[in-house]
């Protein structure tokens, strides 16, 4: 499998992140003006969570909730899994396939650096896990 780290993959990404305080109307148009799907979730300099526009959508306008007065904090997923920045990228794949998620806060230190999304997997990775995940249900149902 291909060894490129998440450090790579997020090399050059700006990081959004938004303090859970952040009303929701405030933060979608943050996520517009940088064309992205989910933003990192802060309080201070710690990642609390992660909002994405599943959560926009299922857990605000679903809910008929007002954009402008709910805050972050009562609407993102909190406590994300991570990884970390000098971890491999396949094994984020990994985590979102296993996980049933789009996206990975990268950490260092506990601090927020960056976010991969199976959207980065667009590359020589996708083939490479496809073809680990075939060969693992192979594995398992000839041994079953």
């Amino acid at each position: 499998m291909s060894g490129r780290t998440v450090r790579s993959v997020i090399e050059g990404q700006e990081l959004i992140t938004a303090p859970k305080s952040m009303p929701v109307g405030d933060a979608a148009r943050l996520m517009k003006g940088h064309s992205v799907g989910a933003i990192l979730v802060v309080e201070g300099d710690l990642l609390v969570g992660v909002f994405t526009e599943r959560d926009a959508l299922f857990r605000v306008v679903a809910e008929g909730r007002d954009a402008n007065s709910t805050q972050l904090g009562a609407v993102m997923t909190g406590n994300p899994r991570t990884i970390e920045a000098d971890s491999l990228f396949t094994l984020a794949l990994q985590m979102m396939y296993e996980g049933g998620f789009r996206n990975v806060p990268v950490v260092e230190n506990g601090r927020p650096v960056g976010l991969v999304s199976a959207r980065d997997a667009l590359g020589p990775e996708l083939k490479d896990f496809v073809f680990e995940m075939l060969r693992q249900e192979q594995s398992t149902d000839v041994l079953a």
